[in-house]
């Protein structure tokens, strides 16, 4: 096209011919499945569009009322929908972007679960389980006491680990390393079962070991890196073993841990650090977790706080 045109001059039938240059243009830049869905969207679009409506605020409000019934699908298509507009333009075709006037839906963020101290203690100071327990042990004040996730903690190199420091160097979102610490109790834990219990990788049974090479912290039974379906059995086995929901996590050992790092009267900031969080806004969340505890607090203690009927109670 010669200039850009204003998008109620772009078709629907014209719009099907750049979708397929857009999926072409994301093949090489974009995962196998990304580029799936976004094809599954836009052709969706294009039969809302027909031959003859135009690519325009009101035809995506029309198409994203009739095919996204739930804000997070929403969140999905609409970014589909910018992540196409902002292409059209890049290539001279639209001259002004539908998608300014569209909004994003309001998605409501859950509080994220945590262990209270009790529970958190009744889980770390229950008996050995299973075959591997001080291999499990380890991991799981590992978890509690650094706040990982659980893909960090599988991925811990044995030469990133100080005992001596307490601190541990992981690799968490978008390849970014940090050094996060613990405490004494999981040291000792550490130390325990890689005295006694951590099986070797072939490399280290054979001396093969080349300079650099990576030797994981966590291994199975044949000296493998651990998975972290397997962190996530230990987790669920060692809660259910204390009457603990089963729904318990490594991602709840890691929401523990910072929301009873702020009830300690850590700040946020270090929390942040920690925590291996981009934005400060990510943390915040932990920050509400405090506050609904201090209210469940006032109104089961304070004198007024569950009567709802305004009367003092008796003592």
């Amino acid at each position: 096209m010669d200039a850009p045109i204003l998008p109620e001059e772009l078709k629907g039938a014209v719009v099907a011919e750049w979708v397929d240059h857009f999926l072409a243009h994301l093949a090489p830049r974009r995962s196998a499945a990304t580029v799936r869905a976004y094809g599954a969207d836009l052709r969706q679009l294009v039969e809302d569009l027909g031959d003859h409506r135009a690519f325009t605020s009101d035809s995506l409000k029309r198409y994203l009322r009739a095919n996204a019934s739930t804000p997070v699908t929403r969140a999905r298509k609409l970014s589909t929908l910018r992540t196409f507009a902002k292409y059209l333009k890049s290539q001279g075709v639209l001259a002004s972007d539908p998608t300014d006037l569209l909004e994003a839906p309001f998605r409501r963020r859950n509080l994220p679960k945590a262990l209270n101290t009790g529970q958190a203690g009744a889980l770390l100071d229950q008996e050995d389980q299973g075959r591997t327990p001080k291999r499990d042990r380890a991991l799981l004040e590992l978890l509690y006491s650094a706040g990982l996730r659980a893909a960090e903690l599988v991925s811990i190199d044995l030469g990133r680990l100080d005992l001596e420091q307490m601190s541990v160097e992981v690799i968490g979102k978008g390849d970014k390393e940090r050094r996060t610490y613990f405490g004494k109790t999981c040291a000792f834990a550490l130390q325990d079962y890689i005295a006694s219990e951590r099986v070797a990788t072939l490399e280290e049974q054979k001396g093969a070991v080349r300079r650099g090479q990576a030797i994981p912290l966590f291994t199975n039974s044949k000296g493998k890196r651990l998975t972290t379906r397997t962190v996530q059995n230990v987790v669920k086995r060692w809660a259910l073993s204390v009457g603990l929901d089963p729904s318990i996590s490594p991602h709840t050992l890691r929401h523990s841990f910072a929301t009873h790092l702020l009830d300690g009267g850590a700040d946020l900031k270090t929390v942040q650090q920690l925590l291996g969080h981009t934005s400060l806004e990510t943390t915040q969340i932990y920050t509400h977790v405090s506050i609904q505890k201090l209210k469940e607090a006032v109104e089961k203690a304070h004198p007024m706080g569950g009567n709802k009927s305004g009367e003092p109670k008796e003592e």
